[in-house]
């Protein structure tokens, strides 16, 4: 059996391709670089990180862009002995949906990506779909910014020049959308004589949905499935997967169909009741598989069109997944752990370094936490709400500006950090500070923590109730920080609207990580030894 979610933590809306044996899953990365990552698997079940595609700021300038801002919704497919992946940057998403989009190709999908084609700016989340007769046709959202109108513009499709290396023809507008309203996510493939497309609806919160319609020629008209929604989990508010939606479609070499689609698991608050409220998804939007069965030349979910958590495996040879990359924790390594991701810029000799003390990571104090261009920050997903992350610092501040520690982290607005400062009075502190809807709050006051000399121990705990903070000074007393989080407090159903106050949406998922930061200018560095991310045996 498959197990749902395929991708555990933020890693939404998935698009999978196949080359050989081998079966690939793209996903959005937002404001997190490198741009977009891909895993692996060669059984559908099994899933290994197998390549981030966008490394070079020329393939993707985020520099300054919003929260949930940067790579919307990739696709990627396989075709003529190559990867191609189009992509969009959105830099303004709060009104005009200011987005740019590109496309890059590459023969491995570990390779040097190519420079990035331009394509339109029209709308997000682009798809190529290729033809059978050799023709290539980009679709996309049409965005729609007056208020007057409805939200979207219809998804819209238009043939794409490989040989000129830009879009031809005219536009043409293919699919207004269902009842369900906010039709997005595009992707079409063919089968049969039909070109099927596939979109998401209703939103991407808990009224997600999969929708299906048919065509004998690409340019329709397009009729809806008889059954629409085809996959959804509005309808049942205790199921364990929920917002079920932007979906895409592969066939296995025995001929079976799949379909991979981004979907969250919420966690409730104590004291509400299912009809209440859905709940809170602190892991973001995740990835599972469903399987699909055709009838009347229409595909249909077996088992129903509610996400189920398991999910028949496919009839192939082979069993045993691909073997994994594990890192132990340890920075005696001379590349940043796949594990990690940075905002906005990628890593490089301003933020930090793993060379000029060999088996630390080295922070150079950069901006805030609260900024939206150069921060010193590297973080990792949360995949679990049972681990423990466990952390060594070596920090000298010389002012009150300067910080260095461990934080969990949704967005620039959002997040609590555990840290190392100096207090004009105490020396060397230990204190903590919280950003939660854009408004700063420091729970210890003026009961800051001093610090003898030498290396400090960070630990926090994470459980779907509170986020836990621990400090020691020798790795073995630990000295538990009088200030625990909601962890529902860091979900995007808390940070948006009416919770916050917050303007514009929130798409990503919880981060913990390691930040430097110095306000005054001197890029005073800390040195963290390692990072250790222990998951609970847990059945969640």
């Amino acid at each position: 059996m498959i197990i749902n979610p395929i991708l555990k933590g933020f890693n939404p809306d998935p698009s999978i391709c196949k080359k050989g044996d081998t079966y690939y899953i793209a996903v959005s990365t937002f404001e997190w670089f490198p741009g977009v990552r891909v895993y692996k698997s060669n059984n559908l079940k099994d899933w290994t990180f197998a390549a981030t595609v966008l490394t070079r700021t020329n393939q993707l300038d985020m520099y300054g862009v919003p929260d949930s801002g940067g790579v919307w919704a990739p696709s990627l497919t396989y075709h003529d002995d190559k990867f191609w992946l189009i992509y969009s940057n959105m830099k303004e998403h709060r009104a005009f949906k200011d987005v740019h989009n590109y496309l890059v190709t590459c023969d491995e999908i570990d390779g040097d990506w190519s420079d990035p084609v331009f394509l339109n700016s029209s709308g997000f989340d682009p798809s190529l779909f290729h033809n059978e007769d050799g023709k290539k046709y980009m679709l996309n959202l049409i965005y729609d910014y007056r208020n007057y109108n409805p939200w979207y513009g219809g998804i819209a499709i238009q043939e794409y020049s490989v040989t000129e290396q830009k879009l031809m023809g005219e536009k043409q507008i293919i699919f207004t959308g269902t009842d369900l309203g906010k039709t997005e996510g595009p992707n079409l493939f063919y089968k049969d004589g039909y070109y099927y497309l596939v979109t998401a609806e209703g939103g991407t919160k808990y009224e997600h949905a999969v929708t299906l319609a048919r065509a004998t020629s690409i340019y329709g008209p397009y009729e809806v499935h008889p059954e629409n929604p085809i996959l959804s989990t509005w309808s049942d508010p205790r199921n364990h997967i929920q917002k079920a939606g932007h979906a895409d479609f592969i066939q296995t070499d025995s001929g079976e169909w799949y379909m991979t689609y981004l979907m969250a698991r919420p966690i409730k608050r104590k004291g509400k009741s299912i009809l209440e409220e859905r709940g809170f998804c602190p892991l973001g939007r995740e990835t599972s598989l469903a399987k699909i069965y055709w009838e009347n030349d229409w595909p249909y979910v077996q088992g129903g069109r509610i996400a189920q958590i398991e999910v028949p495996a496919p009839k192939i040879s082979t069993t045993e997944g691909l073997e994994p990359t594990i890192w132990d924790g340890n920075f005696s390594v001379s590349e940043l752990p796949s594990e990690f991701q940075t905002l906005r810029v990628p890593f490089n000799e301003t933020m930090g370094t793993l060379s000029q003390r060999p088996g630390y990571l080295r922070l150079i104090g950069g901006e805030s936490l609260y900024s939206v261009f150069q921060q010193s920050l590297v973080a990792r997903r949360f995949e679990s709400l049972n681990f423990t992350v466990v952390t060594q610092v070596e920090f000298e501040p010389d002012n009150f500006q300067q910080m260095a520690g461990i934080t969990c982290f949704y967005n620039t607005k959002n997040w609590i950090s555990l840290y190392i400062s100096h207090d004009d009075v105490l020396g060397r502190v230990i204190d903590i500070m919280q950003c939660e809807g854009q408004v700063m709050d420091w729970p210890l006051k003026k009961n800051k923590i001093p610090l003898d000399d030498g290396p400090i121990y960070m630990k926090v705990v994470v459980t779907p109730d509170k986020l836990s903070f621990y400090f020691s000074q020798d790795n073995q007393d630990w000295i538990k920080i009088n200030k625990e989080v909601d962890t529902y407090k860091l979900s995007d159903d808390y940070i948006a609207k009416p919770f916050t106050g917050s303007v514009g949406s929130a798409f990503t998922g919880s981060f913990i990580g390691l930040h430097c930061n110095d306000l005054s200018g001197g890029r005073k560095s800390a040195d963290f030894k390692f990072f250790n991310y222990i998951e609970e045996d847990t059945n969640e």
